[in-house]
């Protein structure tokens, strides 16, 4: 795989006209079902690098101090496992609007995050940022890709923390889809807690992470998706249901989570996050009203 070394992290604003633009969507036209084309496609060999990524500056401490306060986050100098994912989300995106990368970025959904922090990064530490793309696979309502994230603290041999993030592009038929199984019924633990989330939470996290894509921010945006509404950003959910495991995590976690069902805003999010076996915690929200699972996963200390 070629390493691309980039002076500084790609603004997410640029990132997302190129997206708009349509970048991708011509490949993906010419292997949908029904065309000429063979029913695969590849990633762009290529990993993106941006070498030495300060946080010490006064909008990252601004940035931190804002998204501790709307996940519920404890004040810290510590940067959570969900603030660092937003540190290298512009670097992931910034791979996903290029014109050899075979999905379309906008109306992209997140369907799965897997997580692990292997030592805590402090406000000020210089770091590395990675990015690239891989596992592209078919999914029964389209395609997914995994974009793989490594944060490393300047010094240091091995990353601090590594994200996998799987994006479905829905409609978008580039490998074939896997037989479905039939799903477990899902029964609703006891709640700890229950979120009434408005219609502005979509925007206020975007604000923090600039993750601007319009399912989030605009109801004619998201309705060009198929969603009724505007929808939650599943690392929002995400974020606020690890802040509530708070310091039992540890300094150093596994964080995985399965998005089962966009939460349309506003909406009331059922919420159970407690400790089971060997110190591992579930973390599970659900529709309060109709039961229907959200998310589900897991936090486990290192």
């Amino acid at each position: 795989m070629t390493v691309e070394e980039l002076g500084q992290i790609p603004p997410l604003g640029g990132s997302f006209v190129r997206g708009a633009s349509g970048s991708g969507v011509a490949a993906a036209r010419r292997v949908l079902p029904g065309s000429d084309a063979p029913q695969t496609t590849t990633l762009p060999d290529t990993t993106l690098r941006v070498a030495e990524v300060s946080t010490s500056g006064d909008d990252v401490a601004r940035r931190l101090a804002e998204y501790e306060r709307l996940v519920g986050e404890r004040p810290s100098e510590t940067m959570p496992a969900g603030f660092l994912h937003v540190l290298g989300f512009p670097l992931a995106t910034a791979l996903m609007v290029r014109p050899e990368f075979p999905l379309p970025l906008l109306g992209m959904v997140h369907v799965e995050n897997h997580v692990s922090l292997f030592r805590p990064v402090e406000l000020g530490e210089s770091v590395t940022v990675t990015a690239r793309a891989e596992g592209l696979r078919g999914h029964r309502r389209g395609t997914q890709v995994d974009l793989v994230t490594d944060v490393t603290v300047i010094g240091d041999d091995s990353p601090a923390y590594t994200g996998v993030s799987t994006y479905l592009a829905k409609g978008v038929h580039l490998a074939p889809a896997p037989e479905e199984t039939e799903r477990p019924e899902f029964v609703p633990p006891l709640p700890t807690a229950r979120w009434r989330l408005d219609a502005r939470v979509g925007k206020a996290y975007a604000t923090v992470s600039g993750d601007r894509n319009p399912i989030h921010v605009s109801v004619l945006g998201a309705k060009a998706f198929g969603f009724p509404r505007t929808i939650a950003h599943g690392m929002y959910t995400a974020a606020r249901a690890l802040a509530q495991v708070g310091p039992a995590r540890g300094d150093a976690y596994d964080w995985d989570v399965q998005f089962a069902r966009p939460v349309v805003l506003p909406g009331v999010v059922d919420v159970s996050v407690r400790p089971g076996t060997e110190g591992v915690w579930s973390i599970t929200g659900w529709n309060a009203r109709k039961r229907l699972l959200h998310l589900n996963g897991s936090v486990t200390p290192r």
